[in-house]
């Protein structure tokens, strides 16, 4: 077997083109596999790198997690600007087109419920950083800075239509100094994002000593299960 068929996103049928230059993983462009109403966003990837025994080993190595990572995404992001896709785990392999047209056909429905849910609306990302001025003791007030973030995502959660908080990272990009105090996401109607980011950039001087990171618009990754609110 000389290929594969690697699968990004379902989306319903949309009108733009893809990007013309567009690489997806492992070099090759993404197409368009059609079936019962949905598309598949597909590439060929070498049976080589992809087959299940390779891949779990090269699932151990960052520099490759983290280039396909990147083309995955690329993929994704093109996608984004012109119809509303429901991204895919990385590195989900089909051996042919015939079994991507299974996978469709067998959770087609699901797939549907999650596009209708998603249709028009895209994830915002936003982490709040703090250097803390002291260590909390047992029963003592919470910093300024959690009361801040705490007040932040009951704003943003207002005009978002769902929301998922992650628990905060351990450590912080910009050194040990640095405490994660929020890493949520905002599922947002495209229409409101104007909205949204202005709410964030005017909250950013509020809190001395306080860092917030907004970046998205992505796909809606962290929405794409059934969850409640």
């Amino acid at each position: 077997m000389s290929g594969l068929r690697y699968v990004y996103a379902v989306c319903r049928p949309f009108g733009t083109p893809l990007q013309a230059q567009l690489k997806g993983v492992a070099g090759a462009p993404p197409g368009l596999l059609r079936h019962q109403g949905l598309i598949a966003v597909v590439s060929t990837v070498p049976a080589a790198d992809f087959h299940e025994e390779a891949l779990q080993g090269h699932l151990e190595d960052p520099a490759w997690v983290a280039a396909t990572a990147r083309a995955h995404q690329g993929v994704i992001d093109a996608l984004t600007t012109v119809t509303t896709p429901l991204p895919l785990r990385l590195a989900t392999v089909c051996e042919d087109d015939s079994l991507v047209r299974t996978m469709l056909e067998t959770h087609g429905d699901v797939f549907r419920r999650a596009l209708d849910r998603l249709d028009g609306r895209v994830e915002w990302a936003v982490r709040v950083y703090t250097e803390p001025v002291s260590a909390l003791l047992p029963g003592s007030v919470p910093e300024p800075a959690e009361v801040f973030a705490r007040s932040l995502h009951a704003r943003l959660a207002g005009r978002a239509e769902d929301c998922r908080l992650r628990a905060p990272q351990t450590g912080a990009p910009s050194g040990p100094a640095v405490r994660n105090v929020l890493d949520a996401a905002y599922l947002v109607p495209r229409t409101l994002s104007e909205e949204f980011v202005e709410l964030v950039d005017r909250t950013r001087a509020e809190e001395p000593g306080v860092r917030v990171e907004l970046t998205g618009p992505w796909a809606a990754y962290s929405f794409t299960g059934e969850e409640p609110r």
